[in-house]
């Protein structure tokens, strides 16, 4: 696991041994999967639990944000299999 960024409390972290699509998971106060290209090319939440919506809501901005660094830092840990 590596932590790629920190905010609000909670912690984004991409495990070495996982699998494609590209995503990356946060966790703090409750857990978030978020796939870095979803459909028409956005982050696309997969899951929360115990996160409130007001929260995740900041956190989903944040992935909008850094999502071209969260990437790169996907393909540094598993290899540049992204197109």
């Amino acid at each position: 696991m590596v932590v790629i960024h920190r905010v609000y409390g909670f912690r984004f972290v991409i495990y070495t041994v996982d699998h494609e699509p590209a995503h990356i998971h946060i966790t703090g106060a409750g857990q978030a999967k978020i796939n870095l290209d979803g459909f028409g090319g956005a982050p696309e939440l997969v899951y929360s639990i115990g996160i409130k919506r007001s929260d995740m809501k900041r956190l989903m901005a944040e992935v909008c944000v850094h999502r071209d660094i969260f990437k790169q830092e996907w393909e540094r840990i598993h290899g540049s299999r992204l197109d």
